[in-house]
Parts: structure tokens; C-alpha cells; sequence
């Protein structure tokens, strides 16, 4: 029996896919959201539709309000009712703060922060409608310590902007059923630099673990979890 639907954006690869799949184990319908990878987002619904759940995939560029307005309606009619929607969308930049240009600066927001705020604006009522729901916000490790990171500033910057705008809708939301809560990874398997030195685990995460903290978040345990910031980065910034 399904528990309604989830949508997962930037759910072709890697983390996002890994979530995907966690969230079927679950027991939840599956929106295979993409941008560009559309051979990598079928062999995901596949591999959703293999573990017995309903799945399709959900084309859109979500830094365009429109677009991630019809996205999560389109996940919504296929899926739903919509139960879950996890935010794993968003770019990465490292360059040096002198040399980052107001295109990538928009970038970063636009793609971590405004896709985010766009698809949880649109989500929250059919979670309302539907008597309750989860939010789960793709974060990064140390980003609410508020700490320099000149060679990710806009990253870092966009990154903060989710944790305070999910910790408002846990706010707002309660009362509504609905929870919302980060998941913030440090280091991972995937992860474009690895500064293994300064993780007192001594080794990178993996996307499995992430997909389990999610997997924790949507789960009947966590229904008085909300507001909060779950970071998996072995002791990274501690």
C-alpha cells in the first residue's frame, strides 16, 4: 500500500537518486525530477518502479518560477497526492571571491534558494489538503555556523538561506501536520573536493547515508521532528 507521493528533484544521480530509491523502500510513489539527464532520470523511475512503487519523471528547470510551480503540480496529478517533497537541487561553485561574477553569484541563489522556496510555496498546500506532509531541504555541513568561506561564498550564502527558510515553515507549518527539516552533507562519496584531513571520521560519507537520514525524516518515527538540521559530515567543523 502506497503512502502517497514524494518529489525528489535533481533525482537522476547520485544523491538525489539514492533518495529516490530510500524513499520507495519507504513506501512512497516516486517523482523522478531532471533537468538535463534524461537517460540517467528513466533508469531511475525504472529502478523505482522495480522496487513496486509508481514512478515517473518530471522534466523542468526550477530556477524558472513557472516551471517549478508545474513541476510539482505535474508530480502532484501522476503520484499523489503529494506527501513528500525533498529539495535536492542546487549548483556548486568554488572560485575565488574576487573573481565571482554576478551571473554565477545569481546562479548559486537562483539553483540552491529560489528553486527551493518555489517548490515548497507550491507544495505546501496540497501537503494542507492532504492532511500533512514532509519537507526535506538538501542543506550543507557548517552552513548555519555562519563561518568565512570566501571560495564558496554564494553556495554557502544560498545554502544558510534554506536552513532559515525551512526552519519558518516547520514554524508556520505544524500546526498543518506538516514538518520540515535539512539534511546537510559534508564530504561524500560524490562530492567534487574531499578534504579528508579535516574530518575527524577520517572518511567520506556515502549516498546511502544521506538517503537514510531522509528515509528517517519521512518515517512515522520522525512525526516530532521539525525545524531541524541533520548534518552527516563525520565530525567536519566540530
Amino acid at each position: 500500500m502506497s503512502r502517497g507521493g514524494a518529489l525528489v528533484t535533481g533525482a537522476a544521480r547520485g544523491i538525489g537518486r539514492g533518495i529516490a530509491l530510500a524513499l520507495a523502500d519507504e513506501g512512497y510513489d516516486v517523482a523522478v525530477h531532471f533537468r538535463r539527464s534524461t537517460d540517467d532520470a528513466e533508469a531511475v523511475r525504472a529502478e523505482v518502479a522495480g522496487r513496486g512503487r509508481r514512478a515517473v519523471t518530471v522534466h523542468a528547470d526550477l530556477t524558472d518560477d513557472e516551471a517549478a510551480v508545474a513541476a510539482v503540480h505535474e508530480a502532484h496529478a501522476l503520484v499523489g497526492p503529494l506527501r513528500v517533497l525533498v529539495n535536492n537541487v542546487g549548483n556548486y561553485l568554488v572560485t575565488p571571491l574576487d573573481e565571482l561574477t554576478i551571473a554565477e553569484w545569481d546562479e548559486m541563489i537562483d539553483s540552491n534558494l529560489r528553486a527551493t522556496f518555489s517548490t515548497c510555496r507550491t507544495a505546501l498546500p496540497l501537503l494542507r489538503a492532504a492532511g500533512g506532509g514532509r519537507i526535506v531541504n538538501l542543506g550543507y555541513a557548517g552552513a548555519g555556523d555562519l563561518v568565512a568561506r570566501p571560495s564558496v561564498v554564494s553556495y554557502a550564502i544560498a545554502k544558510t538561506g534554506v536552513i532559515l527558510l525551512t526552519k519558518a515553515i516547520a514554524r508556520a507549518e505544524a500546526a498543518h501536520g506538516i514538518t520540515a527539516n535539512v539534511v546537510a552533507p559534508g564530504v561524500i562519496e560524490n562530492s567534487d573536493s574531499k578534504p579528508l584531513g579535516e574530518i575527524p571520521a577520517g572518511r567520506e560519507g556515502t549516498i546511502d547515508e544521506v538517503a537514510a537520514a531522509v528515509r528517517y525524516l519521512v518515517s512515522p518515527a520522525a512525526d516530532y521532528v521539525t525545524g531541524q538540521v541533520i548534518e552527516l559530515a563525520g565530525g567536519w567543523n566540530l
